[in-house]
């Protein structure tokens, strides 16, 4: 299981700065047991959008938002109120984040920072990653994580060594900078390079030593 937290509150509006509908979505799978994006968290959500004045056009929960097909099937009755909105809020881990943003061309905030249990949980059959860094960067790269997608993990832009789109390291890899650019051309967000993200605190990729004596942590560690 990927566990999961809500960004404070503050943040998340930061996110909507400008927007007045928004579109929620939560995740029935892990952030439902994590308790910050299932159908309870969604309708909170919800209520604290209004009491500041946004429009919530749609509220939608998925079984599981890491599989793509499923949230594609599942939003495409729903595509009325994705499209009235001016972005997407999505209620889950930075793996679920990246598959909303690469099924949906709509800009996606990530509600949530995945936290670590240790291990390597972040992972999945799609193209998607997440290295449970527990600060989740998606909303200044269009949907894509730096960390999984850059070859060399940069935080802040190309190194430069990028080759017909293909990264310097690893040739048969497209370069995750370069993808980024594009993401963030498609949703028109490109003043968002301008932004300079300070260096991670790499401590928070360290499971918390409380969560350790949990047994949770040992479940998801065993074997």
């Amino acid at each position: 299981m990927i566990v999961s937290a809500q960004k404070p509150w503050e943040e998340i509006l930061g996110y909507l700065e400008g927007e007045n509908s928004i579109f929620l979505l939560g995740c029935n799978g892990c952030a439902q047991a994590s308790g910050s994006g299932g159908p309870e968290q969604v309708a909170e959500m919800k209520e604290k959008l209004e009491g500041v004045g946004k429009k919530v056009s749609g509220t939608m929960v998925i079984d599981f938002l890491c599989q793509k097909a499923l949230v594609k099937s599942r939003l495409r009755p729903r595509m009325e109120q994705v499209a009235a909105a001016d972005s997407i809020l999505v209620m889950t881990c930075g793996l679920g984040v990246q598959a909303v943003a690469a099924s949906v061309a709509k800009v996606c905030h990530p509600a949530c920072d995945t936290v670590n249990m240790g291990g390597s949980r972040g992972e999945w059959k799609g193209d998607e990653r997440c290295y449970e860094c527990g600060e989740c960067l998606l909303e200044y790269t269009g949907g894509i994580c730096p960390l999984t997608a850059c070859t060399k993990s940069l935080t802040n832009g190309a190194c430069g060594g990028a080759s017909n789109g293909k990264c310097e390291l690893a040739p048969e890899k497209d370069c995750g900078w370069e993808l980024i650019y594009e993401r963030l051309k498609r949703n028109n967000q490109l003043d968002k390079l301008r932004r300079f993200i300070p260096p991670k605190s790499w401590d928070k990729m360290a499971p918390d030593p409380k969560v350790r004596a949990t047994a949770r942590w040992a479940l998801e560690n065993s074997g």
